[in-house]
C-alpha cells in the first residue's frame, strides 16, 4: 500500500510505476496481481491492477477511470462530475456549484493536495473544496466564509434575517443617523449604498451582511 510506504519513508511511492511485487510467504517476485502466482495466497481484500493498489480492509474501494485513481466509499455512492474533475457524493448530483478542477488544488487551510487526499472533503456553496475537518475548524472559530473567495460557505439566510432585526432594533447615535456608506457584497458582488451600522453593513441587493466597506 502506497499510504503505508509513504508514512514510513522519506519519499513517495510512484504507484503506477510498480512493475513487480514479492510474496512475503514464498518469496517469489512477480508482476502485481491479486494473488501470489506461486503459493496462491491473497495479497489483500482489494487489488487494483491500474493503480497497483492493495488494501486488507473492505472500505468500498472502487477505481474511477476518469479520476485515474481508486476511491473509497462504494461506487454506488459517488458520481464523477466532469466539470469539477472529481468524484462527489451522489447527494451533490445537481446540488452543487461546479468549479472547474476544484479538487485539483490544495486545501485552503492545511494546504494538503485535495484530489488524492484520504480525508473527507466538504464542497462549499461557492463550489470550492476543503477538508471537512478544516471546515469544522473554521466553524469553531466562527468563520463562515470561503477562505478563497469570501462567499458564505453555509446557508446564512436565517442569520442575516436575525442580524437585520438587531440592526433595526439598535439605533445609532445621532451623529451617525442617516450616514450612508458603500459596501461590496462578497456573496452577490453588488455594490450598495447602505446605512452605516456597527453591527454590520447590509447588502441592499441580496440582504447579506457578508460585506466589506469600500
Amino acid at each position: 500500500c502506497r499510504h503505508s510506504h509513504n508514512e514510513r519513508c522519506d519519499h513517495e511511492l510512484p504507484r503506477k510505476e510498480v512493475r513487480s511485487v514479492v510474496c512475503s510467504l514464498c518469496g517469489i517476485e512477480q508482476p502485481p496481481a491479486g494473488e501470489c502466482a506461486g503459493c496462491g495466497v491473497s495479497f489483500g481484500a482489494y487489488f487494483c491492477a491500474t493503480c497497483v493498489f492493495y488494501d486488507d480492509e473492505d472500505k468500498g474501494q472502487f477505481h474511477c477511470d476518469k479520476c485515474g485513481i481508486c476511491r473509497v466509499g462504494g461506487a454506488d455512492q459517488y458520481f464523477h462530475c466532469d466539470k469539477c474533475g472529481c468524484c462527489y457524493s451522489v447527494e451533490l448530483r445537481d446540488n452543487h456549484k461546479c468549479v472547474e478542477r476544484s479538487m485539483h488544488s490544495n486545501c485552503p487551510v492545511c494546504f494538503e493536495y485535495l484530489f488524492d487526499s484520504v480525508e473527507p472533503i466538504q464542497v462549499m456553496r461557492c463550489g470550492h473544496t476543503i477538508h471537512q475537518s478544516c471546515f469544522e475548524q473554521l466553524r469553531g472559530q466562527q468563520i463562515y466564509k470561503c477562505p478563497l473567495c469570501s462567499k458564505s460557505a453555509l446557508d446564512m439566510a436565517s442569520v442575516w434575517s436575525h442580524l437585520s432585526a438587531e440592526v433595526d432594533a439598535t439605533p445609532m447615535p445621532d451623529e451617525y443617523t442617516g450616514v450612508m456608506v458603500q459596501a461590496l457584497c462578497n456573496d452577490c458582488g453588488h455594490v450598495s449604498n447602505t446605512p452605516f451600522h456597527v453591527l454590520g453593513l447590509k447588502c441592499q441587493a441580496c440582504g447579506s451582511f457578508n460585506t466589506a466597506r469600500m
